[in-house]
């Protein structure tokens, strides 16, 4: 999709540096090596601002850590319309559904579960077989203590809390729903029921994905049905960006 780079590149030239600086997700990834970073990584959240503006978007469902970008995106957003005199983008509004949730490495509760962590023991993988889930959740890093029966005793308690909330997630259920069941009990009891509620959740999952990577040719051509309807959909803000700029395509 062509057109993402197009309008990353026109929305390059209204961001600002200071907004850019102000991104705690650059400030994580560069660590103490900001001066070594990429200058794609630095200004990836107006890529992502231009694969939001471009399709008019309303609302995008993001978790907290991404809730930055979007207001990004609509500080961008607004400064193009009023630097241009025109109403080329919608300003889109964050989702984040009150139920949704936080699902946290295997080994450190403190931060995400991640695919670009370094340790595949750190995440579930969707692919990943049944005794490998039960192996990663059997290595999970807990604590001694046994559950609580109510949310507020997993306070200070990272390690404990997420994988209670995985289960309250892949079970639908609420955490105290969970602790009223599990309270009392170690991770060696609740351990294994996790375990086994994650390998059948995401069992119909895995098989589908397997099917897809078997058949590539079925891949590519959702591919470029997809890019064909997307491609479609975005002419006309790109047109209407470059429009608003005095410029031709």
């Amino acid at each position: 999709m062509p057109a993402h780079a197009e309008l990353a590149w026109l929305l390059f030239c209204t961001a600002r540096i200071g907004w850019l600086n102000r991104m705690t997700q650059f400030k994580e990834k560069s660590g103490k090596n900001r001066e070594g970073a990429s200058v794609g990584l630095y200004a990836y959240p107006v890529l992502q601002a231009a694969d939001v503006l471009l399709y008019q978007t309303t609302h995008v469902p993001v978790g907290d850590d991404q809730k930055q970008h979007l207001e990004l995106a609509r500080d961008i957003a607004t400064k193009f319309n009023l630097d241009t005199g025109t109403e080329t983008f919608t300003l889109p509004e964050p989702t984040i559904p009150p139920t949704a949730a936080r699902i946290m490495s295997l080994r450190d509760g403190s931060a995400k579960m991640s695919k670009s962590d370094p340790s595949d023991a750190s995440r579930i993988n969707l692919v990943d077989d049944p005794d490998t889930i039960m192996a990663k959740i059997r290595k999970a890093k807990t604590d001694p203590e046994p559950l609580p029966s109510e949310a507020e005793g997993l306070e200070g308690r990272p390690e404990a809390r997420n994988l209670v909330s995985i289960y309250a997630a892949m079970a639908d259920e609420s955490v105290d729903q969970v602790l009223a069941r599990f309270a009392g009990q170690g991770f060696g009891a609740f351990k294994p029921a996790l375990g086994e509620l994650l390998v059948e959740t995401l069992r119909p999952i895995a098989a589908r994905l397997n099917a897809l990577k078997a058949d590539p040719a079925a891949i590519d051509a959702a591919l470029e049905a997809g890019a064909a309807r997307a491609a479609a959909l975005a002419k006309p803000t790109l047109d209407a960006a470059y429009a608003a700029l005095g410029m031709c395509r």
